[in-house]
């Protein structure tokens, strides 16, 4: 790509993609106004922070098409996802089930250890990948599947490694390409790239070796000579995929874009180079090879040059449905997987990416969960709305099921013959389509992570944070930073949380956390 055609494409976004859809679009029923269900694109962004984005506050940073889609659309205040990190956020969506009950709690790894292979004179794991969902559950996109929906996986999957009983090509999806592995996506220019492709007669996943760029290094000042950069091959990809879907046919596409993860490193063109000119006075970041991380001279730079590089390939999606006729039967989502993070040289403080929430990625602090969500269809999703229902990242599949006009999911779906099956999520539905009166509520969000030994607890304003077994409460209407315990003062509401945590944990030995309570 020339230099400058990616802003370029910016500029031309904000006209195009979004012509002839109005700014009044009432709801309507899914039911009346068309026969075929609708086609779902979600797009997941890795780590963004819930005050990222221009439509949330965010300052500095350019996201014209991003907020356009929520100028035309719904955007919550509220949402949340499923981990404070990658892997079991991405869990709770597949499986419909929070991380007290899911399999996948944490970013289990699976190439360590294993033998190294050689692309020119680099050295790389032969297996790599996270621990497999498990195979005696239905996910997601098996059960859009089962519906008639064509379905595609274009980014980071982190659902299993490689061979293993959890790869795209045994979990329905149709194609797939990108990161098997979350490890192997802190490269932006890798070695190779997993695939997965009927159409190219594949029979498993996958790789597809980058061959410009292993003639140079992982790590150093060389590594900047690679040219082959994931984010646009993979959404191009995407791109490719979405062009040859028809009106006849329903899709579900699960965008998983690695942006803005660290490590900070991106092509050198006019996106980077107007932050670069924006962030005169910019801090440098020194690498870390052990995490794939290499140098950053402009970090604030790097990092805002990343989110608006997103933004420039959501316009661009949303073009291609304009193109393809296909947008109005389109419900897109936008969200981020789990809270913002310091890797790689990132500096969230400088962003105020919390969005003046306490914590950041790997803690149960709103900070950690609360996330950026946007949904957009048009003549059915009310344009303009802000919403503060309460809803995670497990309500994504029976919000999807109820789309698709898949009935009883729940009772369908869950296997009889494996204890404790099931699914913890809450249709939105209702919400997205104006039918405030018929939306159901939790009666709490629940959320566990073994690396920081944490549990969160939100029902209504009320939150708990456990940290290694110590329970913290706050009230969010008054103290939305969590700033003042005030668990001493409210014995009733602790004893009732608690209670919570001890029904919906379920001991996982793989990811142990903490659940005998110290007393206040």
């Amino acid at each position: 790509m020339s230099k400058g055609t990616e802003q370029n494409n910016i500029d031309m976004n904000k006209t195009i993609w979004l012509t002839g859809v109005g700014l009044a679009c009432l709801p309507t029923l899914l039911c009346a106004k068309q026969n075929t269900p609708p086609n779902i694109l979600f797009i997941l962004c890795d780590d963004m922070g819930y005050g990222d984005l221009a439509c949330y506050g965010q300052p500095y940073i350019h996201t014209p098409n991003i907020d356009r889609m929520a100028q035309e659309g719904m955007r919550f205040t509220q949402a949340y996802a499923g981990s404070p990190v990658s892997a079991p956020s991405r869990a709770t969506l597949m499986t419909g089930q929070h991380t007290g009950h899911t399999h996948v709690r944490g970013n289990k790894e699976y190439w360590r250890g294993v033998p190294m292979v050689k692309y020119g004179n680099n050295e790389e794991y032969s297996v790599v990948g996270q621990e497999p969902y498990d195979p005696q559950h239905k996910i997601l996109p098996e059960i859009m599947k089962d519906k008639g929906y064509r379905t595609g996986v274009f980014g980071k999957w982190a659902g299993g490694y490689e061979g293993s009983v959890s790869t795209p090509d045994k979990r329905g999806v149709d194609e797939f390409y990108g990161y098997i592995c979350q490890f192997q996506a802190h490269l932006y220019y890798p070695n190779f790239l997993n695939r997965y492709s009927r159409a190219m007669g594949d029979t498993a996943v996958v790789r597809e070796v980058m061959e410009q760029n292993i003639q140079h290094p992982m790590f150093g000042k060389d590594y900047f000579k690679r040219k082959q950069y994931s984010a646009r091959i993979i959404h191009d990809k995407a791109l490719e995929w979405i062009d040859r879907q028809d009106k006849e046919h329903p899709f579900v596409g699960f965008l998983t874009y690695t942006l803005p993860h660290a490590e900070l490193a991106q092509p050198e063109d006019s996106i980077l180079e107007n932050y670069q000119k924006q962030f005169f006075t910019d801090k440098t970041w020194g690498g870390w090879e052990d995490s794939r991380y290499n140098a950053a001279i402009h970090t604030h730079a790097q990092f805002a040059g990343m989110i608006t590089r997103l933004d420039q390939y959501v316009g661009e999606i949303f073009a291609k449905l304009k193109e393809k006729g296909l947008d109005k039967n389109t419900v897109v989502i936008f969200t981020s997987d789990n809270g913002p993070h310091e890797e790689g040289g990132a500096d969230p403080k400088f962003f105020g990416r919390d969005g003046k929430l306490k914590g950041l990625k790997r803690q149960c602090y709103e900070g950690g969960i609360r996330i950026p969500f946007i949904a957009w269809w048009p003549e059915h999703i009310k344009a303009g709305c802000v919403n503060d229902t309460q809803f995670a990242f497990y309500d994504l599949m029976p919000t999807f099921c109820d789309l698709a006009g898949i009935k009883n999911f729940a009772k369908r779906y869950t296997n009889k013959k494996l204890a404790g099956d099931g699914f913890d999520g809450i249709s939105i539905a209702p919400t997205l389509l104006g039918k405030d009166a018929e939306q159901k509520y939790h009666d709490y969000l629940y959320w566990e992570f073994h690396e920081t030994d944490q549990i969160g607890v939100r029902k209504g304003d009320w939150k708990m944070v456990v940290v290694k077994g110590e329970p913290r409460l706050y009230n969010l209407a008054s103290d939305i930073h969590e700033d003042h315990n005030v668990a001493a003062d409210h014995p009733e509401i602790v004893k009732e949380l608690l209670a919570a945590i001890q029904k919906e944990h379920r001991d996982n030995q793989d990811f142990k956390i903490t659940t005998r309570f110290k007393k206040k």
